[in-house]
C-alpha cells in the first residue's frame, strides 16, 4: 500500500479537523462561534433538503443517522449544496444513555470535527447539544462535560426534542441535560427542533431565548 492510498484508508479523517483547537481531556474539536447570531426562517432536515423552497431554511440532521451517513463520510462532497441554505446545524449524532462513554463521546467528537469544516469551508456552522447519560453532561463526573466541549459560550446552539422526550424518564432525563447545557454554556440563543413543553422548558425560560421550529413530519401534516 503506498503513502496515499493510506492517508485515504486510515478512516481518521484528520482532514476535517485540519487548523483546528482542541478542547477538554477529550480534545474534543473546537467550533468557533459566529460573528452574528443569525436565527433562520426554517429547519429543514437533511434528506429533505430537495424540497426545500426557498432555501431559507438551516440545514439539520434531526433525523435517523443512516439518513445523514454520507455528511459524515464524504463530507467536502455536499459543501457547495450546503452553502445555499444560510446555516446548518452540526450533524445530530447519536448519545444513547445504555451506549458505551467512549460511543458517546466519538459521537460528540465526529460531529464537532464536520461542525468545524463547514465553518472552515465558509458556513454558517451551528452546534448541536446532545446528551447522553450523566457522564456526558455533569461535572461530578468531568470537570468539563464532553457534551459541552468545543462550542463557544454565550452564543447560539441547537437542540432536538423529536423523539427524545417520549415518557417520563425520557424528559427527566432530557431535562437535567438541558439544565446543565444552560448553566455551562450560557447561550443567548437556543434553537430547538420539535416540541418545548412546559414541563421541561418553563423552568429556564429566563436564562436564554428559545426559538422553536416544528419538525418536518409535523409541517407536512399540517400542510
Amino acid at each position: 500500500m503506498n503513502k496515499k492510498e493510506c492517508i485515504i484508508d486510515d478512516g481518521y479523517r484528520a482532514d476535517l479537523v485540519e487548523g483546528a483547537t482542541f478542547d477538554g481531556i477529550f480534545e474534543i474539536p473546537n467550533v468557533p462561534g459566529p460573528k452574528e447570531i443569525i436565527i433562520p426562517e426554517g429547519m429543514i432536515p437533511f434528506s429533505k433538503i430537495k424540497y426545500s423552497d426557498s432555501n431559507k431554511e438551516f440545514v439539520v440532521f434531526y433525523e435517523h443517522d443512516i439518513k445523514f451517513r454520507d455528511i459524515l463520510t464524504a463530507t467536502d462532497s455536499y459543501l457547495e449544496t450546503l452553502k445555499l441554505f444560510p446555516g446548518v446545524v452540526n450533524p445530530d449524532c447519536s448519545l444513547y444513555r445504555d451506549m458505551p462513554l467512549t460511543l458517546q463521546i466519538s459521537n460528540v467528537y465526529i460531529s464537532r470535527a464536520i461542525g468545524f469544516r463547514l465553518w472552515k469551508a465558509g458556513i454558517y456552522s451551528v452546534p448541536n447539544i446532545r446528551w447522553g447519560d450523566e457522564r456526558s453532561y455533569s461535572t461530578k463526573f468531568f470537570k468539563e462535560p464532553f457534551a459541552f466541549a468545543g462550542v463557544e459560550k454565550h452564543s447560539i446552539v441547537s437542540i432536538g426534542t423529536y423523539g427524545c422526550i417520549r415518557g417520563f424518564e425520557n424528559k427527566l432525563h432530557f431535562k437535567a441535560g438541558l439544565s446543565a447545557m444552560l448553566e455551562y454554556l450560557k447561550p443567548e440563543v437556543v434553537l430547538v427542533y420539535g416540541s418545548t413543553p412546559d414541563n421541561i422548558f418553563k423552568d429556564f425560560q429566563h436564562l436564554t431565548r428559545f426559538v422553536n421550529y416544528s419538525d418536518w413530519t409535523t409541517i407536512k401534516k399540517n400542510k
